[in-house]
């Protein structure tokens, strides 16, 4: 791999990202190790964000890496449309232990954005194999993250993302977001105010009448949008308001699955069980790009209980692709061998209190923290919404700490391997660029 800066840097679009001021002073990546990135002139990056929420087990995991390198091997590539290949049925048993048996089936795609609009549909069509075609609306939610497929960007709920793209899909509502400066600030764990935004459903209901609404779709933690905790009870009562009406609650855990929060999946955490489950991300430690679709077994059989044929005209090339198997039958592996989880609950005390130290700092507003994630909100600068938490960006990533932001949100998502040592030098140099905020 090239370690050096490229020649040119002009034809590459790059994803969600200002190329015009990336390009202008670039920040480039050439390998990583642990709990840090070295960019290309040979500084060490302590990584406070999993990469992109996406590696819990740390970087260049050995077992990982070397699963891959046999699989890539073996067995480059095997079709799953009318064929299959051992490790798709091995990872897919291996997950359905990991989840607790608490669903049937698994549905694999490659991405978090497939894995969203992969249960979306999922959802559409289990109501018509029912009978109940009628069942056509999708609810999400104010401030939402579900990916940038069509149905992921209809469901969610942030503006920016949305405004390029037209009408996008008809028939999709939104509840309220639950974030609440005024009520909620400096939570540990989650805020007491704001469980009655779920009975804001039964005002959907009521406008649309059940018979017409498919399915609600939410992150158990709003991540991308700047670390939305949802207050206690909030996920319960949506919980039994869906069930009430028929309606399928899809949980999108691709941030909050696999040891964000210290449980297997947020459902885990906050003892709610969603019909479907969208994941991604850790699922490979984000090594190969993966997603599944966790069902319950209900959903399933509702497919399969039809004449013989093609139960679900859906799927994708690389659904289930080996390579990314046998990376994620390893990150399943070493998430047992090295007691990941146990190490993420043993260290969130301490994470927790280092956050919360933050309070009193030049423009911080609010700090709130769950599991092993943090949200850290300025205060934005008038007239320029997003520059502040943008030039803190800037300014970690310089001296050494990748951090990431949304608006004037930092949000911060370590690897699930980070030990006090590292929570005590991100903070550090955290607290300084803080201090140094215009």
């Amino acid at each position: 791999m090239n370690q050096s800066r490229p020649a040119s840097m002009s034809s590459f679009w790059m994803p969600f990202t200002n190329n015009r001021d990336f390009k202008a002073n670039p920040r480039l990546l050439v390998s990583a190790e642990g709990m840090y990135y070295k960019d290309v002139d040979g500084n060490s990056v302590l990584d406070g964000t999993a990469g992109l929420w996406c590696v819990p087990c740390g970087h260049a995991q050995p077992k990982i890496v070397s699963a891959v390198r046999e699989m890539v091997g073996q067995l480059d590539f095997a079709p799953t449309f009318q064929m299959g290949h051992p490790a798709a049925f091995d990872l897919a048993e291996q997950l359905m232990e990991y989840s607790g048996h608490k669903f049937g089936h698994v549905f694999y795609t490659n991405s978090g954005s497939e894995a969203v609009d992969t249960a979306l549909k999922m959802a559409l069509a289990y109501h018509k194999a029912r009978g109940e075609g009628s069942r056509t609306r999708l609810i999400g939610r104010e401030r939402g993250y579900h990916g940038v497929g069509f149905g992921g960007l209809s469901v969610g709920g942030i503006g920016g993302n949305r405004k390029s793209f037209g009408p996008l899909l008809p028939g999709v509502d939104h509840l309220p977001h639950t974030h609440n400066l005024e009520r909620n600030a400096y939570t540990r764990g989650q805020p007491d105010y704001g469980s009655h935004l779920a009975d804001e459903l039964e005002r959907l209901v009521a406008l649309h009448d059940a018979s017409n609404i498919a399915a609600v779709i939410v992150e158990p933690v709003a991540g991308s949008t700047g670390v939305l905790i949802p207050p206690k009870g909030y996920l319960k009562r949506l919980r039994e308001l869906c069930t009430k009406h028929g309606i399928l609650l899809i949980f999108d855990e691709v941030i909050t699955g696999f040891g964000r929060l210290g449980t297997p999946f947020a459902a885990d955490y906050f003892d709610v069980e969603p019909d479907m489950m969208a994941t991604a991300k850790g699922l490979t430690n984000g090594v190969i790009p993966m997603g599944a679709v966790f069902t319950k077994k209900h959903i399933h059989d509702a497919f399969i209980d039809v004449p013989a044929g093609i139960e679900l005209f859906h799927g994708y090339t690389y659904s289930g692709h080996p390579v990314a198997c046998a990376a994620a039958l390893a990150t399943l592996e070493v998430f047992k061998d090295q007691d990941i989880l146990g190490h993420a609950q043993s260290v969130q005390g301490y994470w927790e209190d280092a956050v919360h130290s933050l309070k009193g700092l030049p423009h911080v507003i609010d700090l709130r923290t769950i599991g092993l994630i943090a949200g850290i909100e300025l205060a934005p600068i008038a007239g320029k919404p997003g520059t502040r938490a943008f030039t803190a960006f800037k300014k970690a990533f310089a001296d050494g700490l990748l951090i990431r932001t949304t608006g004037d949100i930092i949000a911060l998502s370590p690897p699930l391997v980070i030990d006090k040592h590292h929570i005590d030098e991100l903070f550090g140099k955290l607290t300084t660029v803080l201090n140094n905020l215009d």
